[in-house]
C-alpha cells in the first residue's frame, strides 16, 4: 500500500512513517520548514519527500492519506486530496488500528516530560529484554531513532499528547490509543490555541482515563491537584502514586541535591524494596520521569533493581538537555523546553550540576501558547536559576518581551536578530560557563552558529 503523509516532518508524523515503512509500506510525504533530527531520519529510511504542500504531490495518486494535525482546510494538499475522493485519517488513528491493536500499549501523558519518560521506559523495557515497540516525540539516543515495532507481542510504548488529532478529528491524540498502562506525570494549563482553560484539558485527560481498562493500571503523580480533578471525574482502574509523598506506593529520595543520584521505594503489600539510581541525568523533574518509567517497565515484570542499574546507561533524547559541544571550556546545551514551568525546571537541575562557572539562558518563545501572550505573566520568573538571560524576540510573536526583561530578577536583555544574539553570547561567555538553549523549533541553527563563532573567537 502507498501511504502518503501530510505534515511528515513533525515528530509524531515523521515516526509514524517509520512505522508504516517498517510494516512493507511504500511511504511518501509533504512538509514545510524540514530540519533535523526528523528530515535526517526520513532520509536515512529512504523515504520521498516533497517540499511544501501541491497538488502535485499527490501523483501518483496513494492508497491512503494521512493528514498530520497541523494541516487544516485551505491547505492546498489538503483541498486536493478532498477534490479527488482519496481516502484519508489521521495519524493516531492509523498508529491505532495498524499498530497499537493486540499491543501491550503503556501510554505517557502529561503537559511536561512526555519525551524523556517515554524514552526511559523503553529502554528500561530493552534492557530487560522484551524489545519494546515505541513511538516516541523525539529520538532516544539509546535507540537512534523515534519510532520502531519492537518484537512480535512485545509492550509498546507511545507518548500521548493531548494535542487535538486532525482538522477532522478535534479529540486529543490520546484518547484513540486505549493503553492498558497510562504514566499521568503532570498537568497544567498549555496549548491555549485549542484549550480555553485548565478545565478543558482536565476533561480530556478524563477521556484518556476512561479508555484504561480495569485490569490495566494508572500511574499517577503526587502532588498535582489537576490530576487529582481528573480522578475525581471517575476512575474504574487500579491507581498506583508515584513521587515524594509519603504514602505513595513509588517514592523518591534524593541523595544529591542535583537528583543525580537518588533512591527508589516500591512499597507492595507490607514489604519494602528499594534501590539506587546514578546516572548523568540532573533535576528532580527527571528523577521523577524515572520514576514513573520504572514503575511502568516493573508493572511488566522488569525487577526494580535491575531496572535502576540500567538507568545509568541511559543517554537523554535528542534536544532533552543534549550537550551539543564544547569550546574553551564553554559548553552549548540544546533543551526542548517552551513552556515556563520547563524552563524553569531545566535551569533549576542545570544550576544544582553547575557547581562552578554561570549558567546562560538563552530562549526563544514560539510555542502557539506563546505566541498567543498566555504565559507572559510567569517568564520572567522561571529564570531565576540562571546566571543571565538572553531573550529571542522571534517573528510572528506580536507581543514585546520588554516587560519580561524589565521584570527579570537576573540581568536579561532582547535579541531580534538571531547573529547579533550570537555574537553578544561569544562577547560575555568565559570558560565554565553552560549556555542552554531552549525552544521547541529550530531555531535557525543557532547552536552550530554559536559553536562556530566560539571557535573563532577561541580557536
Amino acid at each position: 500500500m502507498h501511504l502518503h503523509i501530510l505534515g511528515i516532518c513533525g515528530t509524531f508524523m515523521g515516526s509514524l512513517a517509520l512505522l508504516a515503512r517498517d510494516l512493507g509500506h511504500t511511504v511518501t510525504g509533504s512538509d514545510t520548514g524540514v530540519y533535523p533530527p526528523m528530515s535526517t531520519q526520513l532520509e536515512e529510511a529512504g523515504i520521498g519527500l516533497y517540499e511544501g504542500y501541491a497538488e502535485a504531490n499527490l501523483t501518483p495518486r496513494p492508497d491512503l492519506v494521512v493528514v498530520g494535525n497541523a494541516l487544516s482546510r485551505g491547505n492546498p494538499e489538503v483541498e486536493a486530496l478532498l477534490d479527488q475522493g482519496i481516502p484519508y485519517t489521521s495519524g493516531p488513528q492509523w498508529l491505532a488500528e495498524h499498530v497499537l491493536c493486540g499491543r501491550r500499549v503503556i501510554a505517557v501523558a502529561g503537559t511536561h516530560g512526555k519525551t524523556t519518560t517515554a524514552s526511559l521506559a523503553a529502554w528500561l523495557l530493552e534492557s530487560a529484554g522484551l524489545e519494546p515497540g515505541f513511538l516516541i516525540g523525539g529520538v532516544p539516543r539509546n535507540f537512534g531513532v523515534s519510532a520502531r515495532l519492537g518484537a512480535a507481542g512485545s509492550p509498546f510504548v507511545v507518548e500521548a499528547d493531548e494535542y487535538d488529532t486532525a482538522f477532522f478529528d478535534k479529540r486529543s491524540k490520546f484518547v484513540h490509543y486505549r493503553p492498558e498502562i497510562a504514566i499521568l506525570g503532570n498537568l497544567e494549563f498549555d496549548h491555549a490555541d485549542i484549550f480555553a482553560d485548565l478545565a478543558a484539558i482536565e476533561r480530556q485527560f478524563h477521556h484518556l482515563v476512561r479508555t484504561v481498562p480495569g485490569r490495566g493500571r494508572l500511574l499517577v503523580a503526587d502532588g498535582e491537584p489537576a490530576l487529582d480533578r481528573v480522578l475525581g471525574m471517575g476512575c474504574w482502574t487500579p491507581v498506583e502514586r508515584f513521587g515524594d509523598g509519603a504514602a505513595s506506593p513509588w517514592r523518591l529520595v534524593l541523595e544529591r541535591d542535583d537528583a543525580s543520584r537518588f533512591r527508589v521505594v516500591h512499597q507492595q503489600g507490607e514489604v519494602n524494596e528499594d534501590a539506587v539510581v546514578d546516572w548523568s541525568l540532573t533535576g528532580t523533574h527527571n528523577a521523577r520521569n524515572a520514576l514513573a518509567a520504572l514503575a511502568a517497565a516493573h508493572a511488566c515484570g522488569v525487577d526494580l533493581a535491575r531496572g535502576c542499574a540500567a538507568l545509568s546507561r541511559f543517554e537523554t533524547p535528542r534536544r532533552r538537555q543534549e550537550v551539543r559541544g564544547e569550546v574553551a571550556g564553554i559548553q552549548i546545551i540544546d533543551d526542548f523546553a517552551h513552556h515556563p514551568t520547563a524552563f524553569a525546571a531545566t535551569l533549576e537541575g542545570l544550576r544544582a550540576a553547575t557547581p562552578r562557572g554561570r549558567l546562560l539562558a538563552v530562549i526563544e518563545p514560539r510555542s502557539n501558547t506563546m505566541r498567543l501572550g498566555t504565559m507572559r505573566a510567569r517568564l520572567a520568573a522561571s529564570v531565576a536559576a540562571a546566571d543571565l538571560a538572553f531573550w529571542y524576540q522571534p517573528p510572528g510573536l506580536d507581543w514585546s518581551l520588554a516587560p519580561v526583561v524589565e521584570a527579570s530578577p537576573v540581568p536579561a536583555r532582547i535579541e531580534e536578530d538571531i547573529d547579533v544574539l550570537v555574537t553578544a553570547l561569544v562577547a560575555e561567555a568565559r570558560p565554565l560557563d553552560r549556555i542552554v538553549v531552549m525552544s521547541n523549533g529550530s531555531f535557525g541553527g543557532i547552536h552550530e552558529k554559536l559553536l562556530a563563532a566560539l571557535e573563532v573567537a577561541h580557536g
